[in-house]
């Protein structure tokens, strides 16, 4: 979301909460507030979209933006994820809130863009099924794909089994949040209820032996390379939910080389203050990425897409 969106939809809504009138100073503001090292920190900062975003009109105007800041970032093909349920305090239902999407999302025609849409179910709220079975409802006609996000202890993946079968059967594509604040163990269930992406999944680096050169995966670390499942990184979210201490700290390159697929990815583009070209001068600049890696990184990205 833009600050200058959320600020206007703020006075909309008639929400007080901001930190700042400004959108150069509320930027800054919700970037602070966000690098406070914890997920669960993290995630309290999307209070302040949330609030704003309840109405069918709201939604559809942050996915149009979306989908034009994307495009002026130079990229040509991407999916976007949301939590319907997240969006549903008033009177929108899940589906309302998929359509409202849908439609903003539907401006990249014009844009040289394409964009496929990924539901996504809270872990630690009982409505997955629920989330699943809208996503699924909406199957072929732009949703792609199917996620559980949230805070990860005390929220297993397989918590939600019944809801990612759902999603699978319905054709979705399973991508899983696992891996970032808890350990192996949670990438193995996301694993085991078939996800073929993970989202961040960085705590994979647990499962290598980084004494030998190249690291030398582990069993976990094996079902990935064998299977081709892609890890779905955030390195300067990493930083900010407290993984790492720096960006340079991050043992993305240190999987790569290990020969687990991995892409490079924005999470959440305001709280965090990047682009996906920013963060790609960051693997550059500090993990040595020339054109060879980077194209690696969209290889995974395009071979794992849910189009």
């Amino acid at each position: 979301m833009r600050a200058q969106t959320l600020l206007e939809l703020a006075d909309l809504a008639g929400y007080r909460g901001l930190p700042a009138p400004d959108p150069v100073e509320l930027a800054a503001a919700l970037q602070k507030e966000a690098q406070v090292s914890s997920l669960v920190g993290y995630l309290k900062v999307f209070r302040h979209s949330l609030a704003v975003m309840q109405t069918a009109a709201a939604l559809e105007r942050v996915a149009r933006d979306c989908v034009e800041d994307l495009a002026n970032d130079g990229i040509i093909y991407a999916e976007v994820r949301f939590a319907p349920e997240a969006h549903t305090a008033l009177a929108l239902t899940m589906d309302e809130a998929i359509e409202a999407v849908l439609a903003g999302l539907g401006h990249s025609d014009d844009l040289g863009i394409e964009v496929g849409l990924i539901c996504t179910a809270l872990r630690d709220r009982p409505h997955s099924l629920t989330a699943a079975a809208a996503a699924g409802r909406w199957a072929g006609r732009g949703v792609v794909g199917f996620d559980l996000a949230g805070p990860e202890v005390g929220f297993p993946p397989d918590l939600h089994a019944a809801a990612v079968r759902h999603a699978r059967d319905a054709g979705l594509g399973i991508t899983i949040h696992a891996g970032e604040a808890t350990g192996v163990e949670t990438i193995t269930a996301a694993l085991d209820l078939g996800a073929t992406r993970i989202g961040h999944g960085v705590r994979i680096i647990d499962d290598l032996d980084t004494t030998s050169d190249p690291p030398r995966p582990g069993p976990v670390a094996e079902r990935l390379i064998s299977g081709g499942i892609v890890l779905e990184i955030s390195p300067t979210s990493n930083v900010h939910t407290g993984f790492v201490d720096t960006f340079a700290d991050h043992p993305i390159e240190t999987i790569r080389r290990a020969g687990v697929s991995v892409t490079v990815n924005t999470d959440n583009r305001l709280f965090s203050g990047l682009t996906l070209s920013s963060e790609l001068e960051l693997m550059s600049r500090h993990h040595g990425w020339r054109p060879e890696q980077m194209d690696a990184s969209f290889e995974a990205a395009r071979r794992s897409a849910f189009r």
